[in-house]
C-alpha cells in the first residue's frame, strides 16, 4: 500500500528543485500571467517612486542625513525587486532571499544611526540626555525583565548600542556566504531543518543575532520618540517594524506550512517551491504599499533640532524681556519701538 501511494505521488510534489523559469511560465494560465504582469508593474512603480524620493532627499535634506535616510527608504523597494526576481526565476529564490536579508540587516543599523542623527548627532544627543537613563527592559530581548536597572546615557553606552546593530550587518553577509559555500558542496538546503543539516544551526545563530540587533533600536526609540514626534519618528518606526515582520515572521510561517505540506503542491511547483512563490507575491504587494506610505512619511524638510542651550537662552530672553503694548506698538524690555 505504501509503495502504491509513493507511486501515485506526482513527481513535482516530492521534495525537489524548483522548476526553470521557462517551464514555470508555460504552466501559467491567463489569470496567472495577468497576475505576473500586475506584480511586475507594481515592482517597477515602487522603484520609480523610490528613485523620485531619493532625488528629493538628495536635493532637500542636509548631507549629514542624506545617505542614511536613502538607505532606510530603499528597504521596501529592494525587497520588492528581489521578490520579483524570485517570482520570475524560481531557482534563484535562495539567492534573492539572501540579498534581501543582507540589505535589511544593514538597514537595521542605519535606522539606529538615523534616530541619532535626527537628534542632532551623538554629541547633541548626549547633551540633551546628559542626566538621562536608557530603559533596557524592552523588547524583543528583555521585555519581561522589568527588574533590570536603567543604564545611564553615555558615549560608551551609545558605542555598545551601535555595536549591537553593526554586528548583525557584519555577520549576516558572512553567514550568507557560508551558506552558499555549504550549498555548493551539498551540505546546506534551506528546507532541510534536521539536526544533521547546516541550515538549522545557521538559522538559530541568525535568530540570536537578529534579537541582539533589534534590542538597541527598540531602546533608542523608547528614549527619543517624544523628542522626535515632530519628525514622525513613530510612523517611521512603524514602517520599519512592518517590513521586519513581513520579511521575517511572515516568511518563516509560510515556509513552515510548506515544509509540513499544509500548502499543497501545484505542478510544476512542489510544496516548498509554491510556498516561496506565495511569499514573493505577498512581499511585492506589501512592499509596494509600504513604499507609497514611506514617500508620504519621509516627504518633508529635515531641519535640525535646536541645541538645548539655545532653547534655554530663548526662554530666558523671553522672561527677561517681556513684551509691553504701548499705544498699539509692541516694545521689548519696556522700551518703545521706534
Amino acid at each position: 500500500m505504501e509503495g502504491d501511494a509513493n507511486a501515485t505521488l506526482h513527481p513535482p510534489c516530492a521534495p525537489s528543485e524548483p522548476p526553470y523559469s521557462e517551464e514555470h511560465l508555460q504552466s501559467l494560465d491567463l489569470p496567472g500571467r495577468f497576475l505576473f504582469a500586475i506584480l511586475t508593474l507594481m515592482t517597477l512603480i515602487a522603484n520609480l517612486v523610490f528613485i523620485e524620493e531619493a532625488v528629493y532627499i538628495y536635493r532637500k535634506i542636509p548631507s549629514s542625513k542624506r545617505s542614511i535616510i536613502i538607505w532606510v527608504n530603499a528597504a521596501a523597494p529592494v525587497i520588492a525587486t528581489t521578490s520579483c526576481i524570485g517570482m520570475w526565476i524560481p531557482r534563484s529564490t535562495m539567492f534573492t532571499d539572501f540579498t534581501a536579508a543582507v540589505f535589511f540587516a544593514i538597514v537595521i543599523h542605519k535606522f539606529l544611526l538615523m534616530m541619532i542623527k535626527e537628534c542632532g548627532g551623538q554629541k547633541l544627543l548626549l547633551r540633551r540626555f546628559e542626566n538621562g537613563h536608557f530603559k533596557i527592559s524592552t523588547g524583543p530581548c528583555c521585555c519581561c525583565c522589568l527588574c533590570l536597572p536603567r543604564v545611564r546615557i553615555t558615549r560608551r553606552t551609545l558605542f555598545w548600542m551601535k555595536l549591537g546593530t553593526f554586528q548583525f550587518a557584519f555577520f549576516r553577509p558572512v553567514l550568507m556566504f557560508l551558506s552558499i559555500v555549504l550549498w555548493t558542496n551539498g551540505n546546506y538546503a534551506p528546507y532541510n531543518l534536521s539536526p544533521k543539516g547546516a541550515a538549522i544551526w545557521i538559522s538559530c545563530f541568525i535568530g540570536v543575532l537578529t534579537i541582539l540587533a533589534l534590542w538597541p533600536v527598540a531602546i533608542m526609540f523608547q528614549q527619543v520618540r517624544t523628542l522626535l514626534v515632530c519628525k514622525k519618528i513613530i510612523s517611521k518606526f512603524a514602517l520599519y517594524q512592518f517590513i521586519l515582520i513581513l520579511n521575517h515572521l511572515q516568511t518563516a510561517i509560510i515556509n513552515i506550512l510548506a515544509m509540513k505540506r499544509i500548502i499543497p503542491c501545484v505542478p510544476p511547483l512542489s510544496s516548498s517551491a509554491r510556498g516561496a512563490y506565495m511569499i514573493n507575491q505577498l512581499l511585492i504587494m506589501e512592499m509596494f504599499l509600504i513604499t507609497l506610505i514611506s514617500r508620504v512619511v519621509y516627504r518633508r524638510r529635515y531641519d535640525d533640532l535646536e541645541p538645548p542651550e539655545c532653547t534655554a537662552e530663548e526662554d530666558g530672553d523671553n522672561k527677561q524681556n517681556p513684551k509691553i503694548i504701548l499705544n498699539g506698538t509692541v516694545s521689548e524690555g519696556g522700551l518703545p519701538r521706534v
